[in-house]
C-alpha cells in the first residue's frame, strides 16, 4: 500500500458502534474516507457471511479494518457456533476478499490465543494455547487470515478499556458511585490498555505504509502486540482506578481475592503480558506506561483533575 496524494484511502470499518470502533473512526478520518460496513439491511450482522461479503463488494476499500468481535468470553462457552462464525468465519471472508482486491486487512486479537501459565511476557510468535472456547476462536480467525495470503496486520491486545461500551472501568466507576464494596481478583497479571491508545497506533502504522514504498510494506506485514507497558492485576487496577477518580468518597474499600473465589464459566489466562518489542523494532513506535494512559481516560471521563502530562 502506498500513499497516492490525488487518492485518499477507502477504509471499511466493520464494528465501528464498539469501543474500539468508536475510537478508530476517529483517528482513521485523516487518512482517507472511513465507511462503516453495512448492506441493504444497515449494519452488517458478522454471522451472516452474505452480508460480510456484500458490504465488501459495495465498498471496494484499500484497507478493511475489522474492529469486530464476539467478546462474551462466558457465553461463548455455551454459544459457540455464534462465537466462531463471528471471531473466525467472518475474518476468514475478510482475508478472501482483501486478497482479491489487493487490500490490506487489519484485525485485532487478543492475548486470550495464550495459555497464560507462566510469567513470561509473550512475543507474537511464541507458541498459542487458547485456555477457553473464546480464545479458540480468536485464533482460528488469526489463522484464516495467514492462509488466505492477504496483506494483513493483526494486532494483539490485552484488557482494553474506553470511556464508553461494557468493560471494566464503566463497571468499577458504576459499583463506585454506588458505594459497592469492589472485591477483585488479584491473581491475574496484566496490562490495561485504553481503545484510544490502540486506535491512535492503530492509525500511526497505517500513515507510515501510505508513506513507504511497497517493499517497505511487506516487510512489515504479520502479527504484532499493543498494550501498554507495565503490569498489574485486576486488583491493582481497581485500586488505581478509586485512587485516582474517587480518593475522598469513595469508602467500602477494595478486597483481593484469587480467582478461585470468583468461578467463571470460561477460564481466564493468569499472565496476559504481551510484549510488544518487535511492533518497536519494525516501526519504532511502543505505548506509555498504563497508570499514564489510565489517567489521560480518566481525565477524558472528567472525573479527575488533570496530570502534568495531559495538555
Amino acid at each position: 500500500m502506498h500513499w497516492d496524494p490525488q487518492r485518499r484511502l477507502t477504509i471499511l470499518l466493520f464494528g465501528g458502534s464498539g469501543q474500539l470502533g468508536w475510537e478508530l473512526q476517529r483517528c482513521f478520518a485523516p487518512l482517507g474516507i472511513v465507511v462503516p460496513a453495512s448492506n441493504a439491511q444497515g449494519r452488517v450482522d458478522l454471522s451472516d457471511a452474505a452480508a460480510v461479503r456484500e458490504s465488501i463488494a459495495q465498498a471496494r476499500p484499500n484497507l478493511i479494518v475489522n474492529a469486530a468481535a464476539y467478546t462474551a468470553v462466558d457465553r461463548a462457552e455455551e454459544e459457540r457456533e455464534l462465537a466462531y462464525s463471528v471471531n473466525a468465519t467472518a475474518p476468514e471472508i475478510m482475508a478472501q476478499a482483501a486478497a482479491q482486491l489487493g487490500a490490506t486487512l487489519l484485525h485485532y486479537s487478543t492475548d486470550y490465543v495464550f495459555a497464560g501459565d507462566d510469567a513470561v511476557p509473550r512475543e507474537p510468535g511464541d507458541p498459542v494455547a487458547p485456555c477457553n472456547y473464546y480464545g479458540a476462536t480468536k485464533l482460528a480467525g488469526e489463522d484464516a487470515i495467514r492462509r488466505s495470503g492477504c496483506d494483513h496486520l493483526i494486532l494483539r491486545t490485552s484488557w482494553l478499556y474506553a470511556p464508553r461500551g461494557i468493560n471494566f472501568l464503566l463497571t468499577m466507576l458504576r459499583l463506585i458511585d454506588a458505594q459497592r464494596p469492589l472485591t477483585i481478583v488479584s491473581d491475574q497479571i496484566g496490562s490495561p490498555t485504553p481503545a484510544r491508545a490502540v486506535a491512535d497506533l492503530s492509525a500511526q502504522l497505517i500513515a507510515q505504509a501510505c508513506s513507504h514504498d511497497a517493499h517497505w510494506w511487506q516487510a512489515r506485514l504479520g502479527t504484532y502486540h499493543v498494550t501498554t507497558s507495565g503490569q498489574c492485576s485486576w486488583y491493582d487496577f481497581a485500586q488505581e482506578i478509586v485512587r485516582v477518580c474517587h480518593p475522598e468518597t469513595y469508602v467500602p474499600g477494595v478486597v483481593p481475592i484469587t480467582s478461585s473465589e470468583y468461578p467463571t464459566a470460561a477460564r481466564r489466562p493468569r499472565f496476559s503480558l504481551l510484549s510488544g518489542a518487535s511492533l518497536r523494532a519494525k516501526f519504532g513506535v511502543a505505548l506509555p506506561e498504563w497508570t499514564e494512559c489510565f489517567a489521560s481516560v480518566a481525565a477524558e471521563l472528567g472525573v479527575t483533575k488533570p496530570y502534568p502530562w495531559i495538555p
